[in-house]
């Protein structure tokens, strides 16, 4: 009968470069300051490596084959088994994944999982637009003009307003307090790209980017790069007093049923419902909103982080907005979420955003984490996510001392 991985991984040695707009580095340059970091947390060197993983790029070309050549040609890797893996936003956890699953099964005792991605490369001022191409005789592009990113989650927050009966203006409002909060946070990270703390009206008056989201609802455009070392648990403790140990790691992909029944509500993300109770399940935790210790859930937009809330079962559903106004989420509050400012101050590049999510969860229960240190955190969850509130993929890794 399968039991998951809990406590059989450690993560030891964690590296990230400062995420911005870093126009004077290549990706391969990116790889090799976050590895640095990473091995010489770890107290190892490459030769102890013995499998490595690559999450992204998703969006810009810096493969051969979509292989993890660049990886090992970056990295100087003395022929170590490398792979790469996608899967849209959640590719950078998809890597720490599949490290973890190769250290879990007994195949390796130390692996690498590293996650890159240079998207303000691509020139555009978010993701590449949805399209369909269809082949007859030559190639016809058909561009869905209000199938935007932006516009999707726009729905999902005017479809929660409607639901739960907020107003405009206090659906708004209520909105631009998770800014906020993840701005008042990001202005205390070093590495973040984003560090300027805003006001509620600054958050309600930008301008309107998909209604009711504004700017500082909506994620920015960054590069960057986050890597992990992982090894064999009982190994963990030769190499550094505090190792960081997984307790769980599950994802979740849609089928595509939302989009096939009328019944779906539009305020909820259902592969992060169907992948939370699996991944409290592995890691142990009965009752999340009093055992999860902090967050770093996947905040593209703000909406999203809100309906988060709710999917993951801290928050009853469609009262999230208690626990907003409430502060239960700020960094003094129950369960900080987005201590480091998240997406909203750290851009979404995104081969590498679901290990920054845990560079920050490894570096809060090491107590290493400065003016934004958590007192005392136990368990820390990142929530990355994929796509679309209709089309997209989950993951959830949970971590603890």
């Amino acid at each position: 009968m399968a039991e998951g991985i809990r406590d059989k991984v450690a993560i030891i040695g964690m590296g990230c470069t400062r995420f911005g707009e870093l126009w004077d580095k290549s990706p391969e340059d990116l790889m090799v300051e976050a590895f640095t970091e990473a091995i010489q947390d770890a107290g190892i060197e490459k030769k102890d490596i013995q499998a490595a993983w690559q999450g992204g790029p998703e969006m810009t070309e810096v493969s051969v084959g979509h292989s993890a050549i660049p990886l090992s040609t970056a990295l100087k890797l003395p022929f170590v088994a490398t792979t790469k893996v996608e899967n849209m936003c959640a590719s950078g956890s998809e890597a720490l994944r599949a490290a973890a699953y190769g250290v879990a099964s007994g195949a390796y005792d130390i692996a690498l999982a590293l996650g890159v991605e240079k998207l303000k490369d691509v020139g555009y001022g978010g993701l590449p637009e949805f399209s369909h191409v269809m082949a007859v005789g030559t190639k016809l592009r058909i561009i869905l003009g209000n199938n935007t990113t932006p516009g999707m989650f726009a729905m999902m927050a005017t479809r929660y307003f409607s639901q739960y009966k907020l107003s405009p203006e206090e659906g708004k409002r209520t909105l631009a307090k998770i800014s906020v909060k993840s701005h008042h946070n990001g202005a205390l990270c070093e590495k973040a790209h984003m560090r300027r703390e805003v006001t509620i009206d600054q958050v309600v008056s930008a301008p309107i980017i998909a209604w009711p989201l504004g700017l500082f609802d909506c994620c920015g455009v960054s590069d960057g790069a986050a890597a992990a070392i992982v090894a064999r648990a009982d190994l963990a403790k030769k190499f550094r007093a505090d190792p960081v140990f997984i307790k769980s790691s599950q994802i979740a992909a849609s089928s595509g049923e939302e989009l096939m029944y009328n019944k779906y509500d539009l305020i909820h993300v259902e592969s992060t419902c169907r992948a939370a109770p699996r991944a409290y399940q592995e890691a142990g935790i009965k009752n999340p909103r009093e055992e999860i210790s902090m967050m770093e859930v996947h905040d593209c937009f703000s909406i999203t982080e809100m309906v988060t809330y709710e999917d993951l079962g801290i928050s009853p559903r469609g009262r999230a907005k208690e626990d907003i106004d409430s502060g239960f989420f700020e960094l003094g509050g129950q369960i900080p979420c987005q201590p480091d400012g998240g997406l909203k101050c750290f851009g979404h590049p995104i081969g590498a955003s679901g290990l920054r999510m845990m560079y920050e969860m490894y570096k809060q229960l090491q107590g290493k984490a400065g003016a934004r240190q958590i007192k005392n955190p136990k368990f820390g969850l990142t929530h990355n996510l994929g796509g679309v509130p209709v089309r997209n993929v989950v993951s959830i890794i949970i971590v603890g001392r």
